[in-house]
């Protein structure tokens, strides 16, 4: 089975940021991960396809990402891809920034105006996709970050793009809570106490009016407020559970599709490969496939 890589970046302990622009033809580097956290924008990328943790999903022109510490990606060419891009004479443009996660100090974050950044650090661990309008905006930032004067303006200018990131609302998380292991922190007493017996009992048979009695509450309002507070049912939020789980299962194990199905507390086989192949995109098997077969990425 093949091995995630586990990069060591140019990153020193005297250095705030390392920053990297430059055109290519093609993707050439394996799934990886490293310490660093990684902001990573690709231009003429139409078509490949984006990999972070259990996520996989399929770039437009532009792409714009941040990337959490020791979370696996990879933007992946597809065998026998040509980029479409790249034959009209554009090449991609591959232009990252990485930089240490206590780069801004955890005092330093803890301040109450800092809280924008914070939440974007913590989103982060999961991985975060940004849309095309927030790309836009950021589109200028990032070459004046490449031109800036080395030195406390640049860092100022990457103090700014984050800041702007932080405040956008144009995005979506990327892999899920149980594939990366990040604990969610809700501010609600019942949900706590719910999500936390959802973690341990996800591959036993859970049903609702057992949690609905954890939460002092009967079904249906505990339904309700379960959809207000954390935006998704209850079925969906098991169900995205499992779902982690098995693909972290998928990547690390070389368990079958079938074990790996009941041990993540579904109980049929094909509705697990429906269910997987709805939230992923791709089957069970294939999700497996992308990871470990011999592929072209970067």
């Amino acid at each position: 089975m093949q091995k995630v890589i586990t990069e060591i970046t140019p990153l020193t302990e005297q250095d705030s940021f390392y920053m990297f622009d430059h055109l290519k033809e093609a993707y050439d580097y394996p799934l990886h991960k490293h310490e660093e956290l990684e902001l990573t924008f690709m231009e003429n990328c139409t078509g490949v396809r984006r990999v972070v943790g259990d996520s996989i999903e399929i770039c437009q022109r532009f792409d714009l990402a941040l990337i959490g510490s020791n979370l696996e990606h990879a933007w992946e060419q597809l065998p026998g891809q040509k980029l479409v891009d790249v034959t009209e004479g554009r090449k991609v443009r591959e232009y990252f920034v990485q930089f240490s996660p206590d780069l801004l100090g955890e005092q330093f974050l803890s301040k109450s105006q800092m809280a924008t950044l914070r939440r974007l650090l913590e989103n982060a661990k999961r991985g975060v996709a940004f849309g095309l309008p927030v790309i836009m905006r950021i589109y200028s930032k990032l070459d004046q970050l490449s031109h800036e004067e080395p030195g406390f303006p640049r860092v100022l200018k990457l103090m700014d793009i984050l800041y702007q990131l932080s405040i956008e609302q144009d995005y979506h998380l990327l892999a899920s809570t149980s594939f990366t292991a990040v604990k969610t922190a809700p501010d609600s007493r019942r949900i706590r106490k719910v999500e936390n017996f959802i973690n341990e009992h996800f591959k036993e048979e859970i049903r609702l009016h057992t949690v609905a009695d954890l939460a002092g509450m009967t079904p249906t309002a505990f339904s309700r407020f379960f959809k207000i507070r954390t935006g998704r049912t209850l079925s969906d939020y098991i169900i995205d559970i499992r779902l982690g789980y098995a693909a972290r299962q998928l990547v690390d194990t070389t368990t079958s599709v079938v074990e790996i199905c009941y041990q993540s507390g579904f109980n049929n086989v094909s509705n697990f490969n429906r269910i997987f192949k709805k939230h992923k995109g791709c089957s069970p098997t294939d999700f497996r496939n992308a990871y470990h077969r011999n592929r072209i990425m970067v």
